[in-house]
């Protein structure tokens, strides 16, 4: 499987998922199929960007879907970044940014 989608993100970066890890994606978070443009979305226009500290080449984004039913409303997205372009680790909706 190839390249599902690509996006720059709001630091000028490219991110690239994969249709192998949007099948583990929509696998483990069956509901996230019906959530790829939010993840666009988060990445091009995030609320939040935290830096993991245990590995420097890894990005949470968070955005607020305040209209998503349920308690959980941001989207976070994991990326890691090689030789300057990023690929998404996973995604899934939290309660609060972390």
């Amino acid at each position: 499987m190839g390249s599902f989608f690509e996006v720059t993100d709001k630091t000028g970066r490219r991110i690239r998922m994969s249709g192998k890890q949007w099948s583990h994606i929509t696998i483990k978070h069956p509901f996230m199929s019906a959530y790829e443009e939010e993840i666009k979305e988060t990445l091009k226009n995030p609320d939040k960007i935290i830096d993991y500290g245990l590995d420097e080449s890894v990005r949470y984004y968070y955005k607020y879907y305040k209209h998503k039913k349920g308690k959980n409303k941001y989207l976070m997205t994991l990326v890691k970044y090689l030789n300057g372009s990023g690929f998404i680790i996973s995604s899934y909706f939290e309660d609060k940014i972390k």
